[in-house]
């Protein structure tokens, strides 16, 4: 690993990187409307299962799928596996978003794929760790969903970044057993969050698109 990698790594998933991010709520903003997400410790139990056995766990394979070997196939599992149509709009507009800013600046051929598919091109065609890179990616992923709760709940800031302290672990071992890319490994039984996925499109109020 080099300096020059981990420097890519954390420019690609700052907050300042434009893949607009903010703007998408996965769901999150239905369940705390709903009273289901409430506190630090609710929004814990309700990101934990995402990470673990949902959209996470699948993003985190798609990445490394498309690291290995077929980003197109990918890119196709990726959008089929999008529960509702917020959760397609919110993996291709971000995926559209990354594609365009990071073939702005280094000299790659890297099509509008889904958000995690793109991240798994670049990263294999920039020659960057395949596992911090997805490190990187399942963190950011679990930061965006908690600045959700900072804005919403509202958190206190501190609580939640020692929230996204807490889940830090969680996203390297997820970043290791998905290293293979296995996509025969897909699957979906975070059924809550998706179903409020669902729900938000149908929210009398939204602050987030998703």
């Amino acid at each position: 690993m080099t300096t020059d990698a981990t420097l890519i790594l954390a420019q690609w998933f700052s907050p300042a990187y434009p893949v607009g991010a903010f703007a998408y709520s996965h769901g999150l903003e239905t369940a705390i409307e709903g009273g289901l997400v409430h506190d630090a410790e609710s929004l814990r139990a309700w990101i934990t299962p995402v990470l673990t056995h949902g959209s996470g766990r699948n993003d985190a394979l798609f990445l490394a799928a498309a690291f290995h070997g077929d980003p197109a196939q990918a890119d196709d599992l990726c959008r089929a596996f999008a529960s509702s149509a917020q959760r397609v709009m919110e993996t291709t507009q971000q995926g559209a978003a990354f594609a365009a800013t990071t073939r702005a600046i280094w000299p790659i051929d890297l099509p509008d794929y889904a958000y995690p598919v793109a991240v798994g091109r670049a990263a294999h065609l920039l020659d960057l760790p395949l596992e911090l890179t997805t490190q990187y990616y399942l963190q950011a992923f679990a930061s965006t969903l908690v600045s959700v709760g900072i804005r919403l709940i509202p958190l206190g800031q501190t609580q939640g970044h020692a929230l996204i302290h807490a889940l830090s672990p969680l996203c390297k071992t997820i970043a290791t057993d998905t290293a293979q890319g296995d996509l025969n490994a897909l699957s979906g039984t975070a059924f809550m969050a998706d179903i409020h996925a669902m729900q938000h499109e149908t929210l009398y109020s939204r602050t987030f698109r998703t």
